[in-house]
This record gives structure tokens, C-alpha cells and sequence, in this order.
């Protein structure tokens, strides 16, 4: 196979050609080998040398990541390779796979037609695994499937070939079984892996070779040598007769569909508009010659070009000087260059045609997830995270002159990584970041001190609570402050069902679009007439407008809201974000004279009666969870157990393989934080390895109920007792 340096210009021809174009992601869980596998494929097509490839990690080009040995933001790269006798253009993101960083992946799925998912053989599917392989299927990112560190069964294991064999075969049905539950229906049988269709391979990353059954037949290199020259630690013989990127790269190339193919399944599901519109069929099209429409998956933040934003083009081509419109921005913007990345290196470029990955300068206001058009047109469906930001930290500059410096700075990660949350407190000098775990607010630490060069002060790490009700109250009457209208409110649980579908992205956020979300509320269990009156949903809470006939009740109804998103983002108890309630406006006496009934009046009035009905409702705090996946040797086994229950964890499952014990328990966010790790470490002398992912909030137990309110209420500087009922209502 002819190896040459791939120039730009190469990669700007194959762009218009889309038969060639593979849009691909490497996924996997965290320390399984894609940014390794990255290395192997650069090297390949000529960007790198062979020598440094797996040593290089191209794609980790963060100082931090460097440092850590740990990809944390997903990282792009354009390639041409050149695979019997035919140049392909493969678009590659590199995703990171710790749990902290889960949003990069979800971001870049949007971006991708297919997934190479990568597997250690060792330890097999493990539980980001599965969630990263759920998400790619979500966005029918088709997968196929790459089986890592081969050499260590063989050498590390001591297994046989049949044991081999037998623990490959495994891993298959696994990813199988993943794949059945997920994948479109329609694609199933087409999608499952299978070493006879060639759909999987099996190699070494870091020793840079690789075989499939393909390659195997051509070759004549089968699982024996593998098995031969491994046991003899012979990897350079292996690297000369089976190259991993020639494996991988005619894997992608046979099995992944290039974005013709798959646009026209995908715009279906991630693009909710009227398919019969001219421009939804050059979405599905993937005609070139068409309006631009573009989607955001990821914003840069480049200390000379500004922001960038790097996005998926669907339809159209985009060039330096097209007008479009971005996200829900009234006026239309002028792209002023227009880029491809090379790993860390934007190469400006004249134009990228649709079904490319292309980066944009010059747009303002520009937020991952938003739709990048030049007409006004649906939005693609919202980029729904998986997990919430369950700990949050208040961050503080030391000198108060890195005040401003410092909110930019946090403004600026907050852009890059949706996944983290900034409050900013404009009294206090405080601001609270809320992030997916330990790590992840321990990188933006290190970013603001060692990348924007702030002095810092960190508070130690808080839980997220939620507040809900128990059971319903109401009607509760709600006076505005100069008496002149009542509002009445009752409260009650929201459906399961319905949190559900807000939880899976099917039902949106906001005010509620088009009639097809009736549908959706009365699928989650609402009754029918509820679900017709839904005016606004945040949180997982819903208000409903359930009068009849009052008058002036559309006048008011901006301020209703805006009291009703004001009371669920601070509930009554601890001053902590509602989940989970529905608020209904049952009847209302509005005063004639619109002086009467500004916000001013409307919002108090709405909040306090929805504060004082929910604390009727017996309002509970609900606490985060995690689900931690912990592998030690067995004679550690009653110590892991006794450490995880004595903080309230619940033992899921235990499994043993050998000498290796999984344990699966769900545990309180809380207790986690107040020195697992080192208390774990030490007691298996440092042979537990860990792995944890969101699992929702649930019922804070009785007994520490008021405690925990004391505790969050003096900390945000309220009064220690929670308020009564009565508190909210006109004496």
C-alpha cells in the first residue's frame, strides 16, 4: 500500500466526494486504548512517524491531558488514506472515556455516521462501555468493534489459545446483546458484529498490529501466529506482517457508511421538522449545492481567532462570507473563516461541502447543540446530556483584581464543556461550579491556575440536592403584594412517565411546541385535559394553566412563568432546584387596570403560593447517586463491602472471574466525596480499580433529613429552621 504525505489540498478534493468520506468517532471506556489506536491511524495515513505513534497521543495535545495520561475533551482530525488503490477522507474524533467527560462524547455523536468501539480484552464491556456504545446507537452511529491489548491475554493471563478464544467470544456477545437493546430496529441484523463479516478486529494498539478475518484470509496470519509470535514478545514482527491501521482503516472503510448513506436515516432522528420541506431533502440528500445548515457539536475557545465552532455540515456548501442565522439569534451573521482541524492545527480552507466536519470563525453567541442555518429553519434536536452536574464547588479569586479575569475565564470553560455549570454570584464575589464528579472540577482548577494564570481559592467540594413533595396540597390562594389579584395553586407529583420522556429528550424543556407533546404527556401518564394546558416545563416541573374563562389571564400569564421557573429553581426547603412536581393554576381573580398586575405584583404572588402548597405537600430532599463498578482480589472482598455499606451503599451485584471480584453498588454522591479513595486504596493496598456513573436522585433518608437542610440552609446563609406554610401566606 502506497504511503505518501497527504497535503491538504488531497484531503480539500476528497471533501467533495461523498463516497470517500468516512465521519467516524473512536469510543471506549476510560484507559482501553483510543488515543493509542488515534496515534496508530495518523501514523498510518502519514501525518506522524510510525516510531512515535502510541507514544505520541497526538490527539491528548492539552497540557493536562498530557500530564494526566487522559484524553478529556474529544479532539478532531482529518486524514486521507489511501486503501487499495483509492484514497478515503476519514474525519476522526478522538473521545475521552472517563465519566466526567461523558459530555464530549454525547457532543461529538451528533458529528459521526459510525464508531470504532474499542474493548480491552481484559477487562471486556465495563460500564462506560456501555454507555458510550448506548449513545452512539441513540444518534445511529453505526459501530464496529476493535478487541485492545490482545498481548496481555497471552502474556499478562497465561491463557491458552482456547481460553482466548473463549473469553473473545465473550466480549462479542456482549457488545451483541448491547446492540440488540439499542440499535434501530430496522438495522439490527445489520449492525451485529461478527468476525466472519469483518466488522471486528483484534490487535495490540500500543505494539501497533492487528488482524481481522478478512485480512487473516488474504494474509494467511491467523489467531495462531498472533498467538505464536505474542508468546515470544516478537510485536515488531508482528507490526511488519499485520499493520493495525491497514486492519482498521479497511474496517471503517467497508463497514461505516459514508454520510450520504447515513444522512438520510439519521435526519429523521435527530432533526424533528417537516420532512416534505425542500430543505429537509437536502438534508437527506446531502446535496451540496444547497442552503448552508450546519450543527454545533463543539466550541473552541482560540486566544487570537476567538471562538470557534466546530460542526457537522448537512446540507450546503460553507464558505468564508455566507450569511447565516445562528440558533435562535434574530440577526443573520457573516462567517468570516472558514477551517478544517488537523489535530491541534485549524487549517483555513476556501469551502467545505456538506457532510463534512468543518470549523467556523467569526460567529458570536455560538453554543454547542445549536443549529447553524442560512435560512430560519426547526432546530436539530437538543443535545441531551446523560448525566446532571451532581458536585459542585465555590471557586474565588484570591486577589480581587482577577475578579473579571476570572469570570471570563469560567464563562469561556463553560462554553467549551456544556456538561459544567457557572453560577455567578454578583454579591458574594462567589461562584459556584457544578460539575460531573471530583475530576472534573479538579481540571478546571488546574485550567484557571495553570492556562489563565489565577490565583485561586476552592471551597471543598458540595453535593447537589433536589427538592420534591410527597404527596399534593392545594388549592392555595396566592395574593399579589398590593391584594388586588389572587391566583390559586395546587401541587402535586409529577408521572413517572413523563419524567422519563423529559429525561430521554423526547419531551423539551420550555414552553411546549406543536401538538405532537400532548401526545407525548398523555403517553407518560398525564391525564389528557393536564396535558393540554402545560404552558412551561423546567426542571422536570410543569405548570399548568387549568382555568377556565379569567379574564386577562393571557396578560399575565409571562409573569406566571417567570414566578413558576423563579420557585423551582429555589425551592422552599433548602433554597435547592425542584424536581419532579407539577403545579397547576386552578382559578384566578386578576385585577382590570394593568398597573395592577405587572411582574412586580404576579411573580411574589405565584411564587408564594407555589412555595407555601408544596411545603403542605411535605417537600423532601432528594440526594444524587452513582453507580460505581469496583474490581479487587477476592481476599479483599469483606473489607470492600463493609467500606461501601457503612456509607450507605446497596450492593447491586458481585460477580467473580478467577481471582478478580466485580462489584456493582449504588451509593450516595455525599458519601463518596468524604475520602473514599484513599480509605479504598488503602485497605486493598492500592489494587482496587473503580469506575462510577449517574444514577439519578432518590429520597434522602428521614434521619438526615433536617440535618442536611440545616447544614445546606446555613451555608447559603438563610436562616437554619426551614420556612413553615404560613410563612408564604397573607397573615
Amino acid at each position: 500500500m502506497g504511503k505518501r504525505e497527504y497535503m491538504l489540498e488531497e484531503i480539500e478534493k476528497l471533501m467533495f466526494d461523498p463516497e470517500v468520506i468516512r465521519n467516524i468517532a473512536i469510543v471506549a471506556h476510560v484507559d482501553h486504548g483510543k488515543t493509542t489506536l488515534s496515534d496508530n491511524l495518523i501514523a498510518g495515513a502519514g501525518m506522524i512517524s510510525e516510531e512515535t505513534a502510541g507514544k505520541q497521543l497526538v490527539m491528548d495535545y492539552d497540557k493536562i491531558e498530557q500530564q494526566r495520561s487522559m484524553t478529556i475533551k474529544a479532539a478532531n482530525i482529518s486524514l486521507a488514506y489511501n486503501l487499495e488503490g483509492k484514497d478515503y477522507l476519514i474525519n476522526l474524533i478522538d473521545t475521552p472515556g472517563h465519566v466526567d467527560f461523558g459530555g464530549h462524547v454525547t457532543r461529538s455523536m451528533r458529528a459521526v455516521d459510525g464508531v470504532i468501539l474499542v474493548v480491552d480484552s481484559v477487562e471486556g464491556v465495563m460500564p462506560q462501555t456501555e454507555t458510550v456504545l448506548r449513545q452512539a446507537l441513540k444518534e445511529r452511529a453505526k459501530p464496529v468493534l476493535f478487541i485492545n491489548k490482545i498481548d496481555r491475554l497471552i502474556n499478562e493471563l497465561k491463557l491458552n489459545y482456547e481460553q482466548m478464544q473463549e473469553k473473545l467470544t465473550k466480549i462479542i456477545n456482549e457488545v451483541n446483546k448491547l446492540i440488540k437493546a439499542n440499535a434501530p430496529k430496522e438495522f439490527v441484523d445489520d449492525w451485529l458484529i461478527n468476525v466472519a463479516k469483518g466488522n471486528v478486529a483484534f490487535g495490540s494498539a500500543f505494539n501497533k498490529w492487528a488482524i481481522s478475518y478478512p485480512f487473516s484470509q488474504r494474509t494467511g496470519i491467523n489467531f495462531k501466529t498472533i498467538y505464536d509470535y505474542c508468546s515470544k514478545k516478537e510485536h515488531e514482527k508482528l507490526r511488519e506482517m499485520a499493520p493495525s491501521h491497514e486492519v482498521i482503516f479497511e474496517m471503517v472503510v467497508k463497514h461505516l457508511p459514508n454520510p450520504k448513506v447515513a444522512q438520510k436515516y439519521r435526519i429523521p432522528v435527530i432533526w424533528h421538522g417537516d420532512l416534505n420541506q425542500s430543505y429537509a431533502k437536502d438534508m437527506l440528500e446531502m446535496n451540496k449545492d444547497a442552503k448552508v445548515i450546519a450543527v454545533v457539536f463543539g466550541v473552541v475557545v482560540d486566544p487570537h481567532a476567538g471562538e470557534v465552532a466546530v460542526g457537522r455540515v448537512f446540507s450546503g456548501t460553507v464558505k468564508k462570507g455566507v450569511e447565516v442565522y445562528v440558533g435562535n439569534e434574530p440577526e443573520k451573521q457573516k462567517i468570516q473563516q472558514v477551517g478544517i482541524f488537523m489535530g491541534r492545527e485549524r487549517k483555513m480552507v476556501e469551502e467545505v461541502p456538506a457532510g463534512n466536519i468543518v470549523a467556523l470563525v467569526g460567529l458570536k453567541n455560538i453554543f454547542v447543540g445549536e443549529t447553524v442555518a442560512e435560512e430560519k429553519i426547526e432546530p436539530f434536536e437538543e443535545i441531551k446530556h446523560y448525566s446532571e452536574p451532581v458536585v459542585t464547588k465555590s471557586i474565588e479569586a484570591k486577589d480581587t483584581r482577577d475578579l473579571v479575569k476570572l469570570v471570563e475565564a469560567l464563562k469561556k470553560m463553560a462554553k467549551e464543556d456544556p456538561t459544567l455549570r457557572v453560577e455567578i454570584n454578583q454579591e458574594t464575589g462567589e461562584h459556584l461550579v457544578s460539575g460531573m464528579g471530583e475530576l472534573h472540577l479538579e481540571i478546571v482548577e488546574t485550567k484557571l491556575k495553570d492556562d489563565y494564570k489565577i490565583d485561586i481559592i476552592a471551597g471543598a467540594p458540595i453535593v447537589v440536592y433536589r427538592e420534591t413533595i410527597e404527596g399534593s396540597a392545594g388549592p392555595v390562594e396566592g395574593k399579589t403584594p398590593n391584594r388586588h389579584s389572587k391566583f390559586y395553586v395546587t401541587v402535586e407529583p409529577l408521572e413517572k412517565g413523563v419524567m422519563e420522556k423529559i429525561d430521554s429528550g423526547e419531551i423539551e424543556e420550555g414552553k411546549p411546541k406543536g401538538k405532537k407533546i400532548v401526545e407525548l404527556l398523555v403517553e407518560g401518564g398525564m391525564p389528557r385535559d393536564d396535558a393540554k394546558n402545560v404552558v412551561y416545563i423546567k426542571n422536570k416541573c410543569v405548570l399548568i394553566d387549568a382555568t377556565r374563562g379569567v379574564q386577562y389571564m393571557n396578560e399575565v400569564m409571562e409573569s406566571l412563568i417567570e414566578g413558576f421557573k423563579e420557585a423551582v429553581d429555589d425551592g422552599p426547603l433548602a433554597r435547592e432546584k425542584c424536581l419532579g412536581i407539577k403545579v397547576k393554576i386552578v382559578d384566578a381573580l386578576i385585577h382590570e387596570d394593568p398597573v395592577h398586575r405587572g411582574p412586580a405584583q404576579v411573580i411574589p404572588a405565584i411564587k408564594r403560593a407555589t412555595y407555601a402548597a408544596m411545603l403542605y405537600a411535605n417537600t423532601i430532599l432528594l440526594e444524587p447517586k452513582q453507580k460505581i463498578t469496583i474490581q479487587v482480589p477476592e481476599k479483599y472482598l469483606n473489607d470492600v463491602v463493609s467500606i461501601l455499606q457503612g456509607r450507605r451503599g446497596e450492593i447491586l451485584s458481585i460477580n467473580q472471574e478467577g481471582e478478580l471480584v466485580t462489584i456493582v453498588v449504588k451509593a450516595p454522591v455525599a458519601e463518596m466525596l468524604k475520602g473514599f479513595s484513599d480509605q479504598i486504596r488503602g485497605i486493598t493496598q492500592g489494587r482496587a480499580i473503580w469506575y462510577y456513573e449517574y444514577a439519578g436522585y432518590e429520597k434522602l433518608p428521614k434521619d438526615l433529613m433536617q440535618k442536611v437542610v440545616e447544614s445546606i440552609r446555613e451555608r447559603k446563609g438563610v436562616p437554619k429552621e426551614p420556612p413553615k406554610p404560613e410563612d408564604f401566606l397573607e397573615k
